[in-house]
């Protein structure tokens, strides 16, 4: 074939090429989809949730059904837990349910011997379970304080110590912790919880850099408002403070869908991710707090002085 033929043919079939490395890169992203796939599957995992029995808990261990996982979920209502469990039933996997309050050690322990008995190993920690007081810093006592910590934060330090030898032994496993917006911006009104979340935060951040060698991942969960139904359950000590609660709580826009927060949970820790922020106000607020944080405090401040006082001091 002559130079000038070439250049006819190549001139005639352009298109032979284009179509050539449009096929190598789509295999190309197809084979590296199924490596992640494999790599990052659920599907057959062993995950515990805590809180597992009502609202965000129990809507991320309904999503962890969905895509395959085997279940122990705990709580501290035995009747709550039970339905839970048979609601979980019908995705056809496996759901262990344990009484358990994560504020206490033992019962954490017990957790998770039980989860290990059951299945020979934890792939996954979901650490949901929590409270939540609404007051002004008046109405709350160091009684509030610690029971705050206790549940918010050291549940998940027990969690966490019951399971980290296991899945550092085995250098692999999923931790995924959920704090608040209140962990990293102090809304008034929720001191106990700020102060507990914030700790959750600094916990989970450095256990991430602690873990990554180990082969274990640690998620940061950082949600604001949502709509699960749960604000029913917050512990407010005034009535205007459960007036407004209860209507943020409730407010399109302001709060985030719940099933919608549960699936990108999920889907963080599916991919091992570092840290996730859910909702757009909450992105917002973060990040006007890390540029502007004097006058963030400012207006949080001035937030303040609309929200209800108790009339007496309920320390004494």
């Amino acid at each position: 074939m002559t130079h000038s033929m070439a250049k006819t043919a190549l001139r005639n079939h352009w298109w032979v090429p284009l179509l050539a490395s449009a096929l190598t890169g789509g295999a190309f992203t197809l084979w590296r989809r199924r490596r992640r796939r494999r790599r990052d599957g659920l599907a057959g995992q062993v995950a515990v949730v805590t809180g597992g029995s009502r609202g965000l808990g129990w809507l991320v261990a309904d999503e962890l059904a969905q895509r395959g996982c085997h279940l122990v979920i705990c709580a501290r209502d035995p009747t709550e837990l039970s339905r839970a469990r048979h609601r979980l039933l019908r995705h056809g996997t496996d759901v262990h349910s344990v009484v358990c309050d994560v504020a206490q050690p033992a019962e954490v322990d017990q957790l998770m011997d039980e989860a290990l008995t059951r299945y020979g190993r934890i792939d996954v920690l979901v650490n949901v379970a929590g409270i939540i007081q609404v007051g002004p810093f008046e109405s709350f006592t160091l009684t509030d304080f610690r029971r705050a910590l206790a549940v918010n934060y050291l549940g998940a330090v027990h969690t966490v110590l019951a399971v980290a030898p296991h899945m550092r032994g085995r250098r692999r496993g999923r931790i995924v912790n959920v704090a608040s917006i209140g962990g990293k911006v102090a809304a008034p009104h929720l001191l106990p919880y700020d102060a507990a979340k914030f700790a959750l935060v600094g916990f989970s951040e450095g256990l991430h850099a602690e873990l990554a060698r180990d082969g274990v991942s640690v998620t940061t969960v950082i949600p604001g408002l949502m709509r699960t139904g749960s604000e029913k359950y917050a512990d407010r000590r005034t009535a205007g403070d459960s007036r407004w609660f209860s209507v943020a709580a409730r407010m399109p826009g302001l709060s985030m869908n719940a099933r919608q927060a549960a699936r990108r949970i999920v889907a963080a820790a599916a991919r091992r991710e570092t840290e996730v922020v859910l909702g757009p106000p909450t992105r917002v607020l973060r990040i006007m707090h890390d540029l502007f944080p004097s006058l963030m405090q400012a207006a949080l401040g001035f937030t303040n002085r609309f929200l209800p006082r108790v009339t007496a001091d309920l320390r004494a």
